[in-house]
């Protein structure tokens, strides 16, 4: 199948094109990284850059990819400024007298904050314009949105609720056909988990498993957008 492309379709025709889980959660994953590895490489010694990290930080999530994709010094420096901030700003290592509300409240904003995530959330925002865009002008595009093995949910989300008005007359069309790849990868976890569950009982000991030895894993993916990994050998106990 060829698609259209230019330097807007391009990242989006990539990440549909391997047919393998839910392509949002692949766009999702390519940016972050992208975002991380910009932060603890080029951006870094920015000056703007370094004022909205020292006021925003990071999430445990996106910390984590720093530490793995950034160089230690790079890591070093972004948290030597940051937490430089936090202490002369929010929270003196020497305190005397009583709380002061307004640092309180800083801080409090601080620990719901995250950099990467006001950066990938505005992205992912874009994306999925460009997704609803493509939808509606390219019939090639839309064959290969319906051959996806699922959208999950929190992106099932993010497609229906950022820019209806831009699909405008076409909105019940597309969530007719994300729906089946939600929908109908919902049914398919339901009777998984449910024949999964029903092979611990002791009257289905040689029974056969089918799909649902990774119901769990998979549910989960569905339900969080995250892939997990656990022993899927465990046999019902007799």
């Amino acid at each position: 199948m060829k698609l259209k492309e230019n330097i807007c379709s391009i990242p989006i025709n990539d990440v549909f094109m391997p047919k393998d889980s839910c392509p949002m959660c692949r766009m999702r994953d390519m940016l972050e990284k992208q975002k991380a590895e910009y932060i603890t490489g080029s951006a870094m010694m920015e000056p703007n850059v370094r004022i909205m990290t020292n006021e925003q930080g990071f999430c445990h999530r996106h910390f984590s990819m720093m530490v793995k994709l950034g160089k230690r010094l790079s890591n070093a420096l972004i948290l030597e400024s940051h937490l430089k901030q936090i202490s002369e700003e929010m929270l003196p290592t020497n305190p005397h007298g009583k709380p002061d509300k307004k640092k309180l409240e800083a801080i409090d904003r601080l620990t719901k904050d995250c950099f990467i995530c006001r950066q990938l959330n505005e992205n992912m925002e874009n994306m999925v314009r460009i997704v609803h865009a493509m939808w509606q002008t390219e019939p090639e595009f839309r064959q290969l949105y319906a051959e996806q093995k699922f959208i999950c949910l929190e992106h099932f989300s993010l497609l229906m609720n950022v820019d209806r008005k831009g699909l405008g007359k076409n909105f019940q069309a597309f969530y007719e056909a994300t729906s089946k790849l939600t929908g109908g990868y919902l049914e398919e976890l339901c009777e998984d988990v449910s024949h999964f569950c029903k092979m611990f009982d002791y009257r289905n000991a040689d029974g056969d498993w089918g799909n649902s030895k990774d119901s769990i894993e998979r549910s989960i993916e569905f339900l969080t957008g995250d892939k997990v990994i656990f022993d899927t050998t465990e046999e019902p106990e007799n």
